[in-house]
């Protein structure tokens, strides 16, 4: 097993993994949830998450207060705000793989939004992570989300273009895609079909509904998911530890739902 494959299994324990974003105060301020990030972060690993995936900054403001954090650390190095008008969409980088590595990472990540303006230069970014990336023995996540206002799905794509997000993913070497829920089994398990490396669902808006999002996580796995990437879902719960602990009894333990909902009654 090479390096990058050692760091991945580290992070998906057996091939499944829960993974939580806690990167959108870089985007949107103030975010529910992210006010006090050392002690989300030691409720996330308390709870049983296997990886964060934050900014650079906030790696380095973990690991410089809790250096036992026991969890995985994978940066994102994509980034926009929701003040950029026409480019809010498009992503661009703010580090590298040295840099992540050097702050403390385990991982890297970086972000495509297929169809929206700027697409080429964020794949054009996505290849230089995950060319460094390689050569560097970490493994990349990518995000591609099929949201942009130019996309064009294949006809008969009953996931409205979230397949070729994962395929993109895997044809630009990364070793884990992120990918929207697409509503139902029969198109989502055309997205985990889409390209041989593991695929996490996202979680989306937070609803508030907890038994229908572990219900979906339930189907999701079903489809062959290796996991979830989830964040608002998760850190902006009134009990993020609780929430993490029964996904993880889904996606680690192949709970039902009856038996993860015990784990959010405290």
């Amino acid at each position: 097993m090479d390096l990058r494959a050692q760091r991945l299994h580290a992070l998906m324990p057996g091939g499944r993994g829960v993974w939580v974003p806690i990167d959108h105060g870089a985007s949107d301020w103030p975010v529910p949830g992210l006010h006090n990030p050392l002690d989300l972060v030691r409720a996330l690993r308390d709870g049983g998450a296997d990886a964060i995936v934050a900014q650079k900054g906030l790696i380095s403001h973990v690991l410089r207060h809790d250096e036992g954090i026991g969890l995985g650390l994978v940066a994102h190095l994509s980034v926009s705000t929701r003040h950029g008008g026409p480019e809010a969409g498009e992503k661009v980088s703010v580090g590298d793989v040295e840099e992540a590595i050097a702050r403390g990472a385990h991982a890297v990540s970086a972000q495509v939004n297929i169809g929206t303006p700027g697409e080429g230069r964020m794949i054009e970014r996505m290849g230089v992570v995950t060319r460094d990336a390689f050569h560097q023995g970490v493994p990349t996540l990518g995000m591609v989300y099929a949201r942009g206002e130019h996309l064009n799905a294949m006809p008969g794509d009953m996931s409205g273009g979230q397949a070729h997000g994962v395929r993109l993913a895997f044809e630009l070497g990364c070793d884990v895609a992120k990918a929207a829920w697409t509503g139902e089994e029969v198109s989502f398990r055309t997205v985990v079909d889409a390209a041989p490396i593991p695929v996490l669902v996202a979680g989306g808006p937070r609803t508030g509904d907890d038994e229908a999002l572990l219900h979906m996580v339930h189907l999701a796995m079903n489809c062959g998911a290796a996991g979830v990437c989830m964040g608002r879902q998760i850190f902006a719960h009134p009990h993020p530890d609780r929430m993490v602990r029964a996904i993880a009894s889904v996606v680690h333990r192949a709970s039902s739902v009856d038996e993860a909902m015990r784990h959010l009654g405290g």
